[in-house]
């Protein structure tokens, strides 16, 4: 398959999980691809049989589609985006074909660490996450367990941070349950002293006074 046409099931994918973000903004903000590329191309992903068109709006990536893209899913609090989190995103976008980023709900995060203090609502952090170019898409997670959000998803590959509670073997052995089949890394950063929670303690009360 062409990269081209690749780009264009990464579109949609991204459309399916989040209908709040236009397949064609996406292909023209990240790849420049315009309507008319997209018109001349689309029909014959169809024919493929990797899109289904469900109206003159809308298509659908179906299971043969979805098979040709690798999707990594990384998940986190990123209340306060460091050095850290950029290489984790970057390396994990590179196991892949497209990065989706969980935001962790206050109600999560604090269930994972107790007395976790957390500067920035869910919208806030998915928006700081979302600026980031090499992360397509940024999604707050369910109010459920970690595994109904990777359940949403369908993810190939999860990339746990170096620090990250979760064992790979909890995550293994739970998405088993579900019938998901993941490939469960764990990535290393070159820079282990930077931490949010150390961050929030260094800087105090005077965080938004700098």
């Amino acid at each position: 398959m062409k990269s081209l046409d690749k780009v264009i099931l990464k579109a949609i994918y991204i459309n399916n999980l989040d209908p709040s973000q236009p397949f064609l903004e996406y292909l023209q903000e990240k790849y420049q691809i315009d309507k008319n590329f997209f018109e001349s191309r689309i029909t014959g992903l169809i024919d493929l049989g990797v899109i289904e068109k469900i109206n003159n709006e809308q298509y659908k990536l179906n299971s043969l589609g979805r098979e040709i893209l690798k999707i990594v899913l990384v998940g986190g609090v990123f209340d306060i985006l460091h050095p850290g989190h950029i290489f984790t995103l970057k390396t994990a976008k590179s196991y892949g074909d497209l990065l989706v980023v969980v935001i962790a709900t206050a109600s999560t995060a604090t269930k994972i660490k107790k007395n976790r203090i957390i500067l920035h609502n869910e919208n806030l952090r998915k928006e700081m996450v979302s600026s980031l170019s090499f992360v397509d898409l940024a999604l707050i997670g369910k109010e459920g367990t970690l595994f109904d959000t990777v359940e949403y998803v369908k993810p190939d590959i999860i990339a746990l941070g170096y620090d990250q509670s979760h064992t790979e073997s909890h995550i293994s052995e739970n998405c088993k349950k579900r019938n998901i089949n993941v490939r469960i890394l764990r990535l290393n950063t070159p820079i282990p002293n930077i931490k949010s929670s150390e961050l929030k303690q260094k800087l105090g009360d005077s965080f938004y006074k700098i």
